[in-house]
């Protein structure tokens, strides 16, 4: 071999060795969460979810020549303060090239700081503020993708399923009146102003109209004595924290109306049934984006098995979901191969169709959110039963029937 071709030989194998080495280059994946405060159980679901994705990816060599590391940032108590500096810890740390979230504030305002820094970035939280920053000028928000779809369905849905239920002889509406409880916070308030507009559209009165301030609640039976003053029909809580929605159950059954109750978000953490036992049967609930752990979908069924078997107990939204969250980051990495290519990324991102643990995942592109209807992802109502999530509705994927709340058949 002539020096010409030993030199050329020599710069190819070289290439080919500092190729490899970038390939094996560790990426990793920002996780902000929830680590400490009062929401602490769902931050830790986040964080589980991410992992175990990681775990089963790095053990089957990787994705596109890349191993994954996670590293987390605690939001604490989703306060700007908070959300600001654990997004300025993330994008700071060297190889982060993802951030996921089941929620970090809830105005989703870091959803700028990811734009600016051009960071692929899904999170879970309230689809409304998602929505409205990302549809002013969608092309500038392509590394972000709401993984959580329309929460509409949040507001319109609850009305009519309770109206359903009564005309299959569950319990009689007499007079359909609803007392409705919410937090300050965007989330929740946005969903009882929602709510309190389909039941008042609906003929309802709404005996009940309070709101309390955001954070930790030590007492609620001021608030149910009004309750108790022109007993509804119907009692809603639209207070997310599991802590304050389960002692606010609690407190109920210490002298219950005979009223359905339904509560926003919070029994489906498993926090909430561990604070109330038996009090929680009865409760009514829904989700967008739950896991739909029935046989009418096989992913759902696949991936909670999937965690119960890695960590010993059932999956909130979260867990589940943020694994899933992880798997279209994969997809998007075989597709670009570059985990540098941030641009590319989320616009792979952004094109994802495929079935996940909440149903069939699809984005808007004029909001960037996720779609939702009974062909995408479905709004699912649930009743605790012996402790048990029991999903009752949309009647394509239900596992049961509603049964009349132990408190109702005394």
């Amino acid at each position: 071999m002539n020096s010409k071709l030993r030199a050329l030989s020599a710069a190819t194998a070289l290439s080919l060795l500092l190729s490899g080495a970038a390939l094996a280059d560790v990426v990793k994946i920002g996780v902000l969460a929830p680590l400490t405060g009062p929401t602490a159980s769902d931050g830790e679901e986040f964080v589980r979810g991410v992992e175990w994705a990681v775990k089963e990816a790095n053990a089957g060599g990787g994705v596109a020549g890349h191993t994954f590391q996670v590293v987390t940032a605690d939001v604490k108590d989703h306060s700007a303060a908070n959300v600001s500096s654990a997004v300025e810890r993330l994008l700071s740390t060297d190889d982060v090239h993802v951030i996921l979230t089941g929620y970090a504030s809830l105005s989703l305002f870091e959803v700028d700081l990811m734009a600016d820094a051009n960071m692929p970035y899904i999170p879970a939280g309230p689809s409304p503020q998602f929505a409205a920053i990302v549809s002013q000028d969608p092309d500038a928000y392509n590394c972000c993708w709401s993984f959580t779809a329309d929460f509409k369905g949040y507001e319109t849905d609850v009305t009519p399923t309770i109206e359903a239920l009564s005309a299959a002889g569950h319990f009689e509406l007499k007079d359909k009146t609803v007392a409705i409880i919410s937090s300050d916070n965007p989330y929740s308030k946005t969903i009882s102003e929602g709510m309190k507009t389909a039941f008042t559209d609906a003929g309802w009165t709404i005996t009940v109209d309070e709101l309390v301030p955001f954070g930790p609640v030590s007492d609620w039976r001021s608030m149910l004595a009004k309750v108790r003053e022109n007993p509804p029909e119907v009692v809603i809580n639209t207070d997310y924290i599991p802590a304050n929605a389960a002692l606010f159950m609690n407190q109920f059954r210490e002298n219950p109306t005979d009223s359905v109750v339904f509560l926003q978000y919070a029994p489906l953490v498993p926090e909430f049934v561990e604070l109330t036992g038996e009090n929680s049967n009865g409760v009514l609930y829904n989700a967008i984006g739950a896991t739909l752990d029935v046989e009418a979908w096989p992913r759902g069924q696949e991936v909670s098995d999937g965690y119960r078997k890695e960590y010993g107990t059932t999956s909130g939204p979260y867990g589940a979901g943020l694994y899933e969250m992880t798997q279209i980051y994969f997809d998007a990495l075989r597709e670009v191969g570059d985990p540098t290519d941030h641009d590319a990324i989320g616009k792979a991102i952004g094109k994802t169709k495929r079935p996940v643990t909440s149903g069939f995942l699809e984005f808007d592109p004029a909001t960037h959110v996720a779609k939702q209807s009974n062909d995408h992802i479905p709004v699912t109502f649930f009743q605790l039963q012996e402790g048990k999530p029991v999903m009752i509705a949309p009647e394509k994927f239900k596992n049961g029937t509603f049964e009349t709340p132990p408190w109702m058949a005394e």
